[in-house]
């Protein structure tokens, strides 16, 4: 079963992007990196202000510190956790 989030994106990237270090994201969101396997997603900038979300950078913090070598946003926890958080703030 499974359910769409309108809000967040998983990028799907062609060849060329992949291999590319710089892949855009439009203006208003930001690209993260989610679970075991580093998927990306690309999540509006306004999840950022909201405390459900920032529980999930004071993760990130905690365990990557602001030097983290992938060069990106990781958050450190399940790709399952991640879309249920994201979309109960898609639902405000």
């Amino acid at each position: 079963m499974g359910f769409r989030l309108p809000a967040i994106r998983r990028a799907s990237l062609s060849a060329n992007q992949a291999s590319s270090k710089c892949v855009e994201v439009s203006k208003g969101y930001l690209a993260v990196y989610v679970g075991d396997k580093k998927r990306r997603f690309v999540i509006p900038i306004s999840y950022l202000n909201q405390p459900s979300f920032q529980d999930l950078l004071s993760q990130a913090e905690q365990e990557f510190g602001y030097d983290h070598p992938m060069g990106g946003l990781t958050i450190p926890c399940s790709e399952d956790i991640f879309r249920n958080t994201t979309s109960c703030l898609n639902r405000l």
